[in-house]
């Protein structure tokens, strides 16, 4: 059977044919076999492997551990608490940017409160955004300023 295409492949996994050849390069992806025509000709070998590391990718593991899984995934015979490792480290990594992201839900919240719907003059937004030196106060932090109109 001739094997698949880039093109192919990369629309049954829904992955650009320039993530494929990145891939390859880096070593998660195997080089495939070459047509006469010297195109690259994937297997559904190729396909599994590269339908695993997209859904990695989709859950954000980062590529050091997709190459740490796919090795680990090759040897089928072994105990899977490495995987369940990785996977509690990448939760915990999850967890702690859920966390951050709430924290900044909260601050960007409290800009939103403060807008009086005035001047861009007096903005406390764009106050808020602005850089402003070092040790300085800002308008945000001075009760004696107030942006409503």
């Amino acid at each position: 059977m001739p094997g698949r295409t880039i093109g192919d492949i990369a629309k049954r996994t829904g992955t650009r044919a320039e993530t494929i050849r990145y891939y390859e390069r880096i070593g998660l992806l195997p080089a495939p076999a070459r047509t006469g025509g010297n195109y690259r000709a994937y297997d559904e070998g190729h396909l599994g492997r590269l339908s695993f590391i997209r859904r990695a990718r989709d859950l954000g593991f980062p590529l050091d551990a997709v190459r740490e899984l796919l090795s680990l995934a090759d040897r089928r015979d072994r105990s899977c608490a490495a995987v369940d490792a990785i996977a509690r480290q990448h939760l915990a990594e999850v967890e702690r940017k859920i966390a951050d992201l709430g924290v900044l839900r909260d601050e960007l919240a409290g800009i939103i409160g403060q807008c009086r719907q005035g001047t861009i003059a007096d903005c406390r937004i764009i106050e808020a955004l602005a850089p402003h030196p070092p040790g300085g106060t800002t308008r945000l932090n001075r009760p004696d300023r107030c942006a409503e109109r």
